[in-house]
């Protein structure tokens, strides 16, 4: 209502954007229904309908924006170049062009993804500067001793029902941590059961939150530490978690942490 915008960090998909001072659902496709930006409203200004979900339609999608405006317009369109979804563009484009709707002037600005090639974010190439160092400075001599304490680590080939579960504090990763973040075992393996996933590439979400729900049931864990990189997609990891504590009843203290593609924590 007061257009605080304070729903817009909950909201990783971009599917909400501040736009003239208001916070506005530019892109409903990329919405998945979590709900999460509803305990950042002071207002109480969100809500969500939970309904059988209709096969998408860029064409009604458009059709409903334009009624919003160009700024909306001008979102939704750099919304959905900058997530890949260059056939839903052409559809947007085609109904503004049908409909005799003026197309506004929009880019993927350069910071955030390839304006030549328009891809998601996350996938964008970006190149990464580090100093180089001496091969026979004591940094490079000394070796890290490995801090994982079972196999596997990917989600999808763990047993639910492991021992190791038992009395657990669990580390939920994203596939790319270990390699962005260079004292990974030290600053977060260490102590911890690791669960890898990929929730951009990995299609078995549903099964991911089973799989969770039920590690989290049947064990006593003591604790659920979560690093996932910056990059949007890897929002789906605080999902699968959030869903499964849900059905699981159990209250779990949640730590999270962000790593940067340079690989800084926060």
């Amino acid at each position: 209502m007061n257009g605080c915008g304070l729903c817009l960090p909950d909201c990783p998909e971009g599917a909400l954007q501040l736009i003239e001072g208001k916070a506005r659902l530019v892109s409903d496709l990329f919405c998945d229904g979590l709900g999460a930006c509803i305990g950042s409203c002071p207002q109480d200004a969100i809500t969500v309908l939970e309904r059988e979900a209709e096969p998408y339609d860029e064409k009604r999608v458009v059709a409903n924006i334009v009624r919003q405006g160009e700024p909306v317009i001008k979102a939704h369109l750099e919304h959905l170049i900058g997530h890949g979804e260059t056939g839903l563009y052409n559809e947007a484009i085609e109904y503004l062009k049908d409909n005799n709707f003026r197309i506004p002037g929009h880019k993927i600005p350069e910071d955030k993804c390839s304006q030549e090639a328009p891809i998601c974010c996350g996938s964008a190439p970006v190149s990464i500067e580090r100093e180089q160092a001496e091969n026979d400075t004591p940094a490079l001599q000394a070796k890290a001793a490995s801090e994982l304490r079972q196999w596997p680590v990917q989600l999808m080939l763990l047993n639910p029902q492991a021992q190791y579960f038992d009395n657990a504090d669990l580390l939920i990763c994203a596939d790319c941590v270990p390699f962005a973040y260079g004292d990974f075992h030290r600053d977060f393996l260490h102590g911890r059961i690791v669960i890898l996933f990929c929730p951009k590439l990995d299609p078995h979400i549903d099964e991911y939150i089973e799989k969770m729900t039920a590690i989290l049931t049947n064990h006593n864990i003591r604790s659920i530490t979560i690093a996932k990189m910056e990059v949007p997609c890897c929002g789906g990891i605080n999902y699968v978690i959030s869903q499964a504590l849900q059905k699981s009843g159990k209250n779990i203290p949640v730590k999270d942490y962000t790593i940067s593609i340079e690989g800084k924590a926060a």
